[in-house]
């Protein structure tokens, strides 16, 4: 059925983060819900989440990117229960033909081997260590991960063979693994970014409505670091006229709860995730949705987004060089530092996988 793009969903989305249930690009048709004039259009059905295990061969994704500190990187979990709005892994569902927007935050894909899939990999005569970053894409520490504990599965693999690595997330689970990344910043093998997007309990709900609270996240900060973990914050995504005001408060309370670097993103909205923020900033906020987006798009050539490498999240023009000007000068302010460099020389591949080699000793 043709129709509108973005649609109306048939489901309530109370504590969801988009407003409706876009179709995916590549799908042939769009649908979208409308009054015949009967009265019989039905009651919203309750959004209920669902959990279905991924069968990927392979669990470490390579990129080439410039702009990224990173070049390999593991996400245990597609979709996420965290439902930001703003999340610019949202498209990545529709190559699963599902929608980026309800079916996003609620119809989720875990990977259930993705331990024995790492160990695999890094058994491999021809693999060469480099840093493996967890959570590029989405969060490692959703609520799933609770139950699932996918997550810890693949520190303790990585610990076991001294591999280094990064974590990004938002969420308070981080702290049941502080004894494995205890060992690991001991033996300088991780570092941890924790997201802190806003301080207005308010707003964070309406962005990231299933995500930990503001003081959460900066009581977390201040446990990793009472236990000798580095870490960074990340202010992300810095939103024009929305919560840029807030970027020297978020990184004086990170700097206070112990947080040793900082970095910000500017909001990124790719592909589906451009229309579905403009429904939402026209939910939450009509009085600014025409000023945000104007901002935005000024600071990505007159487009919502622009996908180009060193422009994707930083931007430019006038607001973005301004904004990239007041981050520098708070971090020279309240002395944030480099992030530590990890150790790649002590890896060691793992034992008892298929194929393995011979050792000489």
């Amino acid at each position: 059925m043709a129709g509108s793009a973005l649609g109306s969903p048939r489901h309530a989305s109370r504590a969801r983060g988009a407003c409706s249930n876009a179709v995916g690009r590549y799908e042939a048709l769009t649908r979208e819900r409308f009054d015949d004039g009967w009265g019989s259009e039905e009651p919203p059905l309750p959004l209920r989440t669902t959990h279905t295990p991924d069968a990927s061969r392979t669990v470490l994704s390579f990129n080439r990117s410039p702009d990224v500190p990173f070049d390999r990187s593991i996400n245990p979990y597609r979709g996420c229960e965290h439902g930001c709005v703003y999340c610019y892994a949202r498209p990545s569902h529709a190559w699963l033909g599902l929608s980026p927007g309800l079916d996003f935050e609620s119809r989720l894909f875990y990977k259930p081997q993705a331990a024995e899939r790492l160990r695999a990999e890094l058994a491999r005569p021809n693999y060469r260590c480099a840093p493996i970053a967890l959570g590029t894409n989405t969060d490692p520490y959703q609520p799933l991960e609770r139950r699932l504990g996918i997550t810890r599965s693949l520190l303790e693999t990585l610990a076991a063979c001294n591999h280094p690595l990064t974590i990004t997330t938002k969420s308070w689970l981080i702290e049941r693994d502080v004894d494995l990344l205890a060992d690991l910043a001991q033996r300088r093998l991780c570092r941890v970014a924790i997201s802190v997007t806003t301080l207005d309990r308010s707003l964070a709900r309406a962005l990231e409505p299933r995500a930990a609270a503001p003081e959460r996240r900066l009581r977390t900060i201040a446990g990793l670091r009472a236990a000798g973990i580095p870490v960074t914050v990340l202010v992300a995504p810095l939103i024009p006229a929305l919560n840029d005001a807030e970027l020297e408060g978020i990184l004086e309370r990170a700097r206070g709860a112990g947080a040793g670097n900082a970095n910000f993103i500017l909001l990124r909205l790719p592909g589906e995730v451009g229309p579905l923020f403009e429904e939402w900033l026209q939910s939450h906020f009509p009085d600014r949705a025409r000023h945000v987006l104007g901002l935005v798009r000024d600071s990505h050539g007159g487009q919502l987004y622009d996908a180009r490498f060193g422009r994707r999240m930083r931007g430019a023009g006038a607001v973005a060089a301004l904004i990239a000007r007041r981050f520098d000068l708070a971090c020279r302010r309240l002395e944030f530092g480099e992030p530590p460099g990890l150790d790649c020389t002590a890896f060691r591949a793992p034992r008892g996988t298929a194929n393995p080699q011979l050792s000489l000793f």
